[in-house]
């Protein structure tokens, strides 16, 4: 377990980190499949939790239509992913997780510097924070949508970081998420890993995952403060 002293930057995931959607995004892909081939495809019988947008898209479309997609069915299978996604996100399902947002402002009032690290696309993401309002907290981020590896994006994140603090390290940031895919990504990027309980896993899994600081819910006291 790695020491955490106050981070510079701390990077967040969305689903179930900060937010319940309450199956929106699942519905949402089953809706863009069925739009587009008529096939109403449960995205969870075909992935895992922790898996970025275009993995999603791509490893259900190869079970459900049984061939790769090309480019052109892929833009055509986010943009209605996108749409479902907008008018279904409000519902009596989608809450805040506990301790988000009292957690982002005391991070802002504290200095730190906020960004978003999601598996999910761009447009996905910022439309998953807008009903809780949440955008306002995030100065920049990285997407599923800049890169469809989980590690590779959170390097990514880190980078454009460093364009707002440039002696910032990967050392000195803080990547916070509720799956063992979210402690991979911040271990290869040279970055510390902060799992959150909200989720599908559980303290000891996200323990047993490797990550270097585990909080049952964002209502704890964040590592370093």
């Amino acid at each position: 377990m790695s020491d955490l002293t106050k981070p510079v930057a701390v990077l967040f995931d969305v689903d179930e980190t900060l937010i319940h959607t309450g199956g929106a995004g699942a519905r949402s892909w089953k809706a863009a499949f069925e739009k587009l081939y008529g096939i109403p495809a449960d995205i969870g019988e075909h992935t895992s939790a922790g898996e970025t947008d275009p993995q999603v898209a791509r490893e259900t479309f190869m079970a459900v239509i049984g061939r790769p997609p090309n480019d052109d069915e892929l833009v055509r299978l986010y943009l209605r992913y996108l749409l479902h996604l907008s008018d279904d996100i409000v519902s009596d399902q989608y809450r805040v997780l506990p301790g988000a947002v009292e957690t982002l402002r005391s991070l802002g009032d504290a200095g730190v510097l906020l960004g978003i690290v999601s598996g999910a696309m761009e447009g996905a993401a910022r439309t998953k924070l807008g009903p809780a309002d949440l955008n306002r907290f995030f100065i920049f981020g990285a997407y599923g949508s800049d890169s469809p590896d989980r590690a590779e994006l959170t390097r990514i994140a880190i980078e454009k970081a460093t364009r707002l603090h440039s002696r910032l390290t990967p050392s000195q940031v803080a990547v916070v998420g509720d799956t063992p895919r979210d402690i991979e990504a911040a271990r290869a990027a040279g970055a510390i890993s902060v799992g959150v309980a909200s989720g599908h896993f559980s303290v000891d899994e996200l323990t047993a995952a490797g990550a270097d600081h585990v909080l049952a819910s964002l209502e704890e006291r964040f590592p370093g403060f």
